[in-house]
């Protein structure tokens, strides 16, 4: 008889001789296989129900293997005899057999000396039983749980490939027999992802490296699958419950995540489950990131900055003896340097997880318009929406999104079309449409291939929904941002465009002669034409009860408001004079005021920080060191540059302006008009108090 699936198929080494095989079973003198062992007999345990049950299906194995055919046929037929003895005395009740079998497929004992090992029978007896296991399978019940278990401890990745053979397919058999067992045996697979190294060697057998290990356990992975499909959905919740937690080391995450995509390989039809389950699990990392950050000390955070770049600069990575060298000299550490090393380490997980997930897309994605890459984007929408954009915080793993949309205009408008719809759909949740608020405007300003009427037509989709929303909220009581979240998201959104895009916000063909389009500081003291209707509508808003402003971060109102001045938009400083006497609690309406009455004071709202609308626009600068190197930010992305003379309201350089611009001869010619450093320092501020500014939980 033959298998449903021959294992045999598959590419293994030539088999080679056993030795005769030893008896385990009960005789007058002593036995080799020692005295029994009660320590990891679970027998009887009760299982839960389980899909795997559900699935009749007959398999049928081969006996005829190829090392079988290779071992003494009496010595064989003897471990037949025996297994089935201890299986029928265990079913008896008398289990000194039944567990000398069990201490056969145990581990062996680690104190022991190479040589005494050496000298162990079972090494060499322990394939025979295997064989012999796998024609008795149909014997195992609940109450031999212990025995099952004492398999899966088998060391068998460190075997030869001969012994690997036969032993998938007893877990194959085992797997035939009781859903449990089938579950036992892939949370026994799935646990090995967690391996960085190879096991320590069994006596008898030559090393064995970790590629090996790896090619070994997949195999077994995939045959067990063709088996069972059902297993499949198993699987996904077992990679995903055991997942590293974003505290283990790079090598832990690193070799998971080399499981998972070797699985991707072997069963196509779990592709779309890895990929989320990898892209939410870097989510999670990304943001936990993202919140160390925040809550350290600015000297904390530039520290790690700064070692990392130099970690990414010297191209030198901690190898698995290093990590181990720092952990262990943790505790002569001072607290504040180990919370540097810990940091550090988080981030250099994440940059080469990221580095990982680019090199996978990125060849798909060099013919960007071809229907390979048009279904590999929509699955990365679809991601997106469930699992990047619920989380704000996010700092880098949307990047996948940005490099990619750029790649293309059909690309961008699929982005862009489902940030629209997400943002003013009437069936999401106010956090999700707050989101794709803050992604529309981010991805508008930061992206350099976002041509100037893609601009304009989103920010005429913005303009189109605050007046609509402020047109229904006339007789509102006044600014509230808990109430008009998604109204001062997308005000705020339209500030943060113009800030960066200004000029695409022109009509080009109307520009006065004496613009030049690349000299920002040309614009000044023109009659500029702005596109229809945007200081209009701009005003009107800004004037309405709803009163953006107040509630806008102060960094971005700021900015915007040096910004409209200079070039002739508008003239916000009053109205931002004036919103310094308004006190926006008195406008809140929490749990005490459900009624609609005015609360004046209270403990949570002393500090007017806490009603500002949280400023946090996702394409922030990308600080990963390795990862970046996919983006090619200087054709892809807007970085931000203030023009120099706008040092204060009323445009006029002071002395230590001119003495920056002469400093910046010696810098780069596009930064020529301010000093490297004092750039930095401004869009620092800009850019990152922008991230951070006011930022609270929802």
């Amino acid at each position: 008889m033959t298998t449903n699936t021959p294992l045999s198929r598959l590419a293994y080494a030539p088999t080679v001789a056993s030795s005769p095989i030893k008896p385990i079973l009960r005789k007058p003198t002593a036995s080799v296989l020692g005295t029994r062992s009660r320590a990891d007999d679970s027998d009887g345990a009760d299982e839960e129900e389980h899909p795997m049950k559900r699935q009749k299906k007959t398999v049928v194995f081969n006996e005829n293997l190829n090392m079988v055919r290779e071992i003494n046929g009496k010595s064989f037929e003897d471990a037949k005899r025996e297994v089935r003895q201890a299986l029928e005395g265990k079913a008896r009740g008398d289990e000194q057999d039944y567990d000398n079998l069990k201490d056969l497929f145990a581990p062996s004992n680690r104190n022991s000396s190479p040589d005494e090992d050496e000298e162990d029978p079972r090494h060499q007896e322990l394939l025979g039983y295997v064989v012999a296991l796998t024609g008795y399978v149909p014997m195992l019940g609940r109450s031999c749980t212990g025995l099952v278990r004492s398999v899966l401890r088998c060391s068998w990745l460190d075997r030869d490939e001969n012994f690997a053979k036969a032993y998938i397919q007893l877990l194959a058999a085992l797997s035939s027999v009781q859903a449990s067992f089938f579950a036992e045996i892939l949370r026994m697979m799935v646990e090995k992802f967690l391996e960085t190294k190879s096991s320590s060697v069994v006596p008898g057998f030559p090393p064995v490296d970790l590629e090996t290990r790896k090619k070994r356990l997949h195999v077994g992975i995939k045959y067990l699958l063709d088996l069972f499909p059902a297993g499949s959905k198993m699987i996904i919740k077992l990679v995903t419950s055991k997942f590293p937690y974003t505290d283990e080391p790079k090598a832990v995450h690193m070799s998971y995540i080399d499981h998972l995509l070797r699985l991707k390989t072997s069963r196509p039809d779990l592709e779309r489950d890895i990929m989320e389950l990898i892209l939410a699990q870097l989510v999670k990392l990304d943001v936990e990131m993202t919140l160390d950050l925040e809550n350290d000390e600015d000297d904390t955070t530039r520290a790690v900055m700064r070692s990392i770049q130099t970690d990414a600069k010297d191209d030198q990575e901690d190898d698995e003896s290093d990590d181990e060298s720092v952990m262990s000299d943790d505790d002569d550490l001072p607290e504040e340097t180990k919370r540097v090393i810990k940091i550090k380490n988080k981030l250099e997980t994440l940059d080469a997880i990221m580095d990982l997930v680019f090199s996978i897309y990125d060849p798909i994605f060099e013919k960007p318009d071809s229907d390979e890459a048009v279904a590999c984007f929509e699955n990365l929408l679809s991601d997106f929406k469930n699992v990047i954009l619920p989380h704000l915080k996010s700092r880098h793993t949307q990047y996948l999104l940005f490099k990619f949309a750029m790649k293309s205009d059909q690309l961008m408008e699929m982005f862009l079309g489902l940030l629209l719809t997400v943002a003013f759909s009437s069936t999401e949740a106010p956090v999700i449409k707050q989101a794709a608020a803050a992604y529309l405007a981010s991805f508008t300003a930061r992206g350099a291939r976002v041509q100037s009427h893609t601009v304009q037509l989103i920010v005429s989709c913005l303009l189109d929904y605050i007046d609509y929303y402020r047109e229904t909220h006339r007789h509102c009581r006044g600014p509230d941002v808990r109430r008009y979240s998604l109204y001062y998201a997308s005000f705020q959104g339209l500030l943060y465009i113009f800030c960066f895009r200004w000029r695409d916000l022109l009509d080009q063909g109307a520009l006065p002669d004496n613009v030049d389009w690349d000299d920002p500081a040309s614009f000044l003291g023109q009659d500029l034409p702005w596109m229809p209707d945007l200081k209009k509508r701009m005003h009107a808003n800004i004037a309405s009860k709803l009163n953006p402003l107040k509630c806008c971060s102060p960094v971005i109102v700021e900015e915007f408001a040096q910004l409209a001045h200079h070039l002739g938009l508008m003239y916000i400083y009053p109205q931002i004079e004036k919103n310094k006497s308004i006190h926006l609690s008195q406008f809140y309406t929490g749990s005490y005021a459900q009624g609609g009455a005015l609360r004046d004071t209270g403990f949570e709202f002393d500090n007017e920080k806490w009603t500002h609308l949280e400023a946090c626009f996702p394409f922030d600068p990308f600080q990963l060191p390795i990862a970046r190197r996919w983006l090619d930010l200087e054709n892809n992305y807007v970085t931000w540059s203030p023009i120099s003379v706008l040092r204060k309201p009323g445009g006029e350089a002071t002395d230590e302006d001119e003495e920056e611009e002469d400093s910046d001869e010696e810098g780069s010619e596009e930064e020529s008009e301010m000093g490297e450093e004092e750039l930095e320092d401004r869009e620092e501020l800009f850019e990152e108090d922008t991230a951070t500014d006011d930022e609270r939980a929802d």
